[in-house]
């Protein structure tokens, strides 16, 4: 899956795929986790934000199934 950059303390990049509807964070310490079914609303929402961490930890984590990678 292809990543995109972002600027953060804690997320080095994350990328998404419309057809699985998965997510995929890599995390600074080199961690890569995939998020299951997730709405391309979310994707838009956390690659929009001030704080991709925050809407990471708000709005993704405990809400969606996920595996590390």
């Amino acid at each position: 899956m292809n990543r995109e950059s972002v600027t953060s303390s804690n997320i080095a990049s994350i990328g998404y795929d419309k057809t699985s509807e998965t997510l995929e964070i890599e995390f600074i310490n080199g961690g890569v986790y995939q998020y299951f079914d997730v709405p391309e609303r979310e994707y838009d929402g956390i690659m929009s934000a001030a704080s991709h961490g925050q809407y990471l930890a708000q709005n993704i984590k405990g809400n969606y199934r996920f595996s590390k990678v």
